[in-house]
């Protein structure tokens, strides 16, 4: 059974195509351990496929019954998910 420990993953500067691959890898591993804190205040420009990513994380997490959030989300990133129409997807997930 995985434990309930809270596990922070920090996101880089740009996500793009090129860093999608290790973020998965990391939330995923995060996922296995419990609760994932996803630390979005250095985000410069996200990809749409890193944003579905993040909550398909989410759903795994709520599945899974982990909390999941994201921590400080940089102005470029709710630029990002607003322009695309995500702002429901992401309203549960959002610390401030």
């Amino acid at each position: 059974m995985a434990k309930q420990s809270t596990r922070a993953v920090a996101l880089p500067s740009i996500i793009d195509l090129d860093a999608i691959d290790a973020i998965r890898d990391q939330l995923a591993e995060a996922l296995d351990e419990g609760a994932v804190l996803v630390d979005a205040g250095g985000v410069e420009r996200v990809s749409t496929n890193a944003l579905l990513l993040l909550v398909s994380a989410a759903e795994t997490a709520r599945r899974n019954h982990f909390d999941f959030g994201i921590a400080t989300p940089s102005a470029a990133m709710l630029a990002a998910i607003e322009r695309l129409g995500l702002g429901a997807q992401f309203s549960g997930m959002m610390r401030q």
